[in-house]
């Protein structure tokens, strides 16, 4: 048996590497969380893919400021943190690194799986979140001197998590899904829906489509060819009327046979480039329709807050409370000296640091100081020793089976000599130090 390939299923060239500039995203949950809560982050992930973490995992010990900690290291510029409260659900959008911070309420919410179950025809998600979702903003008031500040801050908030969109440089087949963001002025709430994009021909009825298309009902024994085992003629099946039993009941008119599938002009476009699916090429007229595919939510904005979470920031808005211009202007006040004692605190601190350097710099010079006089000192003190010590340390070198060897030698030179004027020569030339040995011996 043949050893099997493995097929890599990653991202390969392209696709799996990301441009600079594009926004990435944490999404996590705080704190705890029940079990639809934690599909909603889990479903709000596949939404911003492919530039969020997918795979995060938060454990119990993980702290809101670990996530604030790692994510400038990662390149990551929004954090969306769910956290379940005694009143509602509620969603905090972060922008890292400095602020603000944008605090819902989840007044309502769907996950993917309740908004696919309703829908009449089943999808198969999973290639369409290669790609990053375009960004649709509706309902939001124009920006004007009589927009509300808060309007305009939480427009900026959901451009700013998305990438650009550039007409010139995206590829059509990369348009796959719809992020809708609508604002409700009558309820102050903002709408959240995600939406699948899908292409079919265009001034063909249903059951002329599902010839051209291939069969997708589940009658259908082999995928991909319809069943007309039951029809006399083709006829039967493309003009007969719905709900009719056969071609007796009549057939269907031209004009309804020829419906977009959109239902008006206005939803059929002519196809710029080559799309996803079968025979959608360039220059073919296409109606467009949006499927929803989930989640859904239905948020209302409770506060803002210019710093992150764990920082002391000033309140730009709160829905709840309403302040005064005088306590406003008192509020900033405090704000404005908190921020300047911390200043003078952390300029103190960093003065107290480089006196300590210093300070250990001056020692480590006089210490180095000291020693060059210790070691000049013990080199005058060795050079006026210096006979003496080693005539006292070379019997420590000597060895006493050399001695005996050296007074053997001295023997045979007598026996062979034997003259009185060899002795002393032998005596000149023996070394001094080991006859002062001899002679202690």
């Amino acid at each position: 048996m043949g050893r099997r390939r493995k097929n890599r299923t990653h991202l390969k060239g392209e696709a799996a590497t990301t441009e600079p500039g594009v926004p990435k995203s944490f999404i996590i949950k705080h704190g705890q969380v029940g079990s639809s809560l934690t599909q909603l982050v889990h479903d709000m992930r596949k939404v911003m893919e492919p530039n969020t973490a997918s795979r995060l995992k938060e454990r119990k010990r993980n702290k809101l400021k670990d996530f604030l900690t790692m994510a400038p290291a990662l390149q990551v510029t929004h954090l969306l943190a769910f956290t379940l409260t005694p009143i509602a659900p509620s969603l905090r959008i972060v922008r890292l690194s400095s602020g603000p911070t944008l605090s819902f309420r989840i007044e309502r919410y769907s996950l993917i799986k309740d908004v696919l179950n309703t829908s009449k025809r089943a999808r198969s998600i999973g290639m369409e979140y290669l790609s990053s979702p375009l960004l649709v903003l509706a309902s939001f008031p124009p920006a004007s001197p009589s927009t509300p500040p808060h309007i305009s801050l939480l427009v900026k908030t959901f451009q700013t998590m998305f990438p650009p969109l550039s007409p010139q440089a995206i590829s059509l087949s990369s348009a796959r899904r719809v992020v809708l963001v609508s604002y409700n002025a009558d309820h102050e709430t903002v709408d959240f829906r995600h939406y699948l994009i899908t292409v079919k021909p265009y001034g063909v009825s249903k059951r002329v489509r599902r010839v051209l298309e291939g069969a997708t009902s589940k009658s259908s024994s082999v995928s991909g060819i319809l069943d007309l085992g039951n029809e006399k003629d083709i006829a039967d099946f493309v003009l007969r009327r719905r709900g009719d039993p056969g071609p007796d009941g009549g057939y269907e008119s031209a004009a309804s046979s020829t419906e977009s599938v959109a239902g008006d002009d206005g939803d059929a476009v002519d196809l710029a480039g080559d799309y996803v699916g079968r025979n959608n090429k360039k220059g073919q007229r296409r109606a467009v329709r949006l499927d929803e595919i989930g989640p859904r939510m239905e948020l209302r904005l409770v506060k803002i807050v210019e710093s992150v979470p764990g920082k002391d920031g000033n309140v730009i808005y709160h829905h709840f409370v309403k302040k005064t211009r005088g306590e406003i202007a008192e509020l900033k006040a405090q704000h404005a000296a908190r921020a300047k004692l911390k200043k003078e605190r952390r300029d103190e601190q960093e003065r107290n640091v480089q006196r300590k350097k210093s300070a250990k710099v001056d020692a480590s010079v006089k210490d180095g100081d000291e020693s060059l006089d210790s070691e000049d000192m013990y080199e005058e003190g060795g050079h006026e020793g210096q006979e003496a010590s080693f005539d006292e340390d070379e019997n420590d070198y000597w060895d006493d089976d050399e001695e005996i060897e050296d007074d053997d030698e001295e023997i045979d030179d007598e026996e062979h000599v034997g003259s009185d004027s060899s002795d002393d020569e032998e005596i000149v030339r023996r070394p001094l130090k080991k006859s002062r040995i001899k002679n202690k011996s």
